[in-house]
């Protein structure tokens, strides 16, 4: 079986994640990991040597459309509803400082 998580691991990875735990926290989580870690290691256990991998559970085939070449809108279809132009291009306000 294997090793249990204890609170020093907690700790470090905390740290690691910058998270500020508390003693109660890090006690609380050790024991949520440790039983997760408890329950994936009965998991382990099964024979799954006639398993077959898979990516959904259930049947579902891509729904995407065709990717299939179109004509595009053209400039002025594209310009017809902007706010503002500048020639071939959409007119947007200023986001960034002078540097």
């Amino acid at each position: 079986m294997a090793a249990k998580i204890d609170q020093t691991q907690v700790k470090k990875v905390a740290k690691l994640s910058r998270l500020d735990l508390t003693e109660t926290e890090a006690a609380e989580f050790t024991g949520q990991l440790s039983a997760i870690l408890e329950y994936m290691e009965k998991m382990n256990e099964l024979d799954t040597t006639n398993v077959q991998p898979l990516a959904h559970c259930l049947p579902i085939s891509n729904v995407f459309r065709e990717d299939a070449v179109k004509e595009s809108l053209g400039t002025e279809k594209t310009l017809a509803n902007a706010p503002q132009r500048d020639g071939e291009f959409f007119k947007v306000p200023k986001i960034l400082d002078e540097i």
